[in-house]
């Protein structure tokens, strides 16, 4: 027997990049981005748009289009951007990626052109996915127009769609060419959309800055009231500390047990499907925050004024910490939501690991959750949120 082993090194430069207004006629970003000092090479671009985004901003489309016309010179749109919904909808198939797939294909766009998606978290995941299976991967470029994926799952490594009942279930770890988040894209947001960004920097000042978690605590009331430079610094500094730990966590691409970054989503993504995703991430999120902070309290990990302090933020950023779909329960009386560990472990490739909190920035990997005390970490949530209605309604 005989053994020829190498190892082999591959480094990726990911970069975020901060701008207003990315399309607009006199903003060179984009066009460094994609052309940078590439001398007479014209690269061809694919866009694909998010449809909720294109009916907010009724002119973003001419805008598109007036950008590539103006740098016609080094870069050349290859069609009107392709406008595809958003939303959990848009990964529940593979019907997009393929519709992405043809265009690519039809349009001859080669390893150094480019497919610029333009939308929130779930579009990004879809047109990553497509842009990372084209050609064994062609050249992705994220524009990420929510606070969720701005802060959050934009700047990341991860693509993927939804299949068999399964959140992410079929995907790729593809480094982004490049990142650009527009601050100016969060303008025509809903207020429900506005706030889903938030819970992700609580969850990662949790378990990596107890001093960001700080920072949130002192700016609640401005990010409440979406005042534009408490937003941009929420994002700015949950987007660092995102990229930090994909560059400095020694597993970029999960190929061990731990996803410390994923601290309240064993419950979330379950939360979703049960849901039939009419709770979004960010909400889901949040909630599954509250239940594993609950939970590392209950444990005698995590100190009760900590965990107070914790939910009370939650809380005070607008978001609810309980939803009837925790109690839901499938044929045998059993709570379906229990079933998101069994899921998580698979998805982890074999071994549980879950984050739970020793304190404010401090978190840290179990590999075991005990089934009941997470029961009564529901059913606390489940009373606190009844305790809070009814003082609603006797002070209005």
């Amino acid at each position: 027997m005989s053994l020829i082993e190498r190892s082999i090194r591959v480094e990726y430069q990911l970069k975020v990049h901060f701008t207003e207004q990315v399309f607009a006629p006199g903003n060179p970003l984009l066009q460094e981005v994609l052309a940078g000092k590439s001398g007479d090479r014209i690269h061809s671009v694919l866009v694909v748009l998010d449809e909720a985004l294109a009916q907010a901003r009724a002119g973003l489309v001419s805008e598109i289009e007036s950008y590539f016309a103006a740098a016609a010179k080094r870069l050349k749109l290859v069609c009107p951007p392709m406008i595809i919904e958003g939303g959990e909808r848009t990964k529940n198939s593979n019907s997009h990626v393929s519709e992405i797939h043809s265009q690519i294909d039809r349009y001859h766009i080669d390893r150094h052109s480019y497919v610029i998606a333009v939308g929130g978290g779930a579009l990004l995941d879809m047109v990553g996915l497509a842009a990372s299976t084209a050609h064994r991967g062609v050249r992705q470029v994220r524009i990420p127009t929510t606070t969720l994926s701005q802060a959050d799952s934009g700047v990341g490594v991860k693509n993927g769609i939804n299949a068999f009942g399964k959140k992410n279930f079929i995907g790729t770890f593809t480094p982004p060419f490049a990142v650009i988040n527009d601050f100016a894209m969060l303008e025509s947001l809903s207020a429900r959309d506005k706030r889903a960004g938030y819970v992700e920097a609580v969850k990662v000042g949790l378990i990596r800055d107890g001093k960001f978690f700080e920072a949130i605590e002192r700016e609640a009331k401005q990010l409440c009231a979406f005042e534009p430079a408490a937003m941009q610094r929420l994002i700015h500094r949950c987007a660092d500390l995102h990229l930090n730990h994909i560059a400095t966590s020694g597993d970029p691409f999960e190929f061990g047990s731990a996803r410390p970054l994923d601290f309240g989503h064993w419950s979330a993504h379950k939360l979703e499907q049960v849901s039939e995703y009419k709770i979004r991430h960010g909400e889901a999120v949040a909630i599954g925050i509250a239940l594993d902070v609950i939970y590392s309290r209950k444990l005698g990990f995590l100190d009760a004024v900590a965990a107070e302090r914790v939910l009370k933020l939650l809380e005070a950023l607008g978001f609810e910490l309980y939803a009837n779909e925790l109690l839901h329960v499938d044929s045998d009386h059993s709570l379906i939501i229990l079933n998101g560990l069994e899921e998580f472990r698979e998805h982890l490739g074999g071994e549980l690991a879950i984050t739970l909190l020793r304190g404010i920035g401090q978190g840290f990997e179990v590999h075991e959750m005990s089934l009941p005390k997470v029961v009564e970490a529901i059913h606390e949530i489940q009373e606190r949120h009844t305790q809070r209605a009814k003082i609603v309604r006797a002070f209005g």
